[in-house]
């Protein structure tokens, strides 16, 4: 019924930028909070950013400052600026929105993932 498609991913050299781009797309639906995780190999997969209806945001430690998620409610997107990339950022990012179809509850949704990789 609703499928998240994300761009954006790639390869760049450390102290770079890449932004990321999620689309929902679909049945009728709302979308209620967006968020970006991301999974190293051999890692839990964690939280990087997440942001409200309302444009509350919350960050990860590691890329606060560094890091900006944005939205655009009429387009159905969530964004990822990513600047000064370190090796550590490396991994699959996934993006993930709560939505609620129609009448039905609120069901989280994610996105096949990219891959970022951050190296010299």
């Amino acid at each position: 019924q609703v499928q998240l498609v994300e761009s954006g991913g790639g390869l760049v050299q450390p102290g770079g930028s890449l932004r990321l781009s999620c689309a929902a797309s679909g049945s009728i639906f709302t979308i209620y909070v967006m968020g970006w995780y991301r999974q190293a190999p051999g890692k839990q997969r964690e939280m990087v950013a997440f942001i409200t209806t309302g444009g509350s945001t919350n960050y990860a430690d590691s890329v606060k400052g560094r890091f900006t998620i944005s939205r655009d409610n009429a387009k159905n997107t969530v964004y990822l600026q990513m600047n000064s990339l370190k090796p550590e950022d490396t991994a699959v990012y996934y993006c993930n929105a709560q939505i609620r179809v129609g009448s039905s509850p609120i069901h989280g949704y994610w996105g096949q993932g990219t891959q970022v990789t951050v190296s010299s």
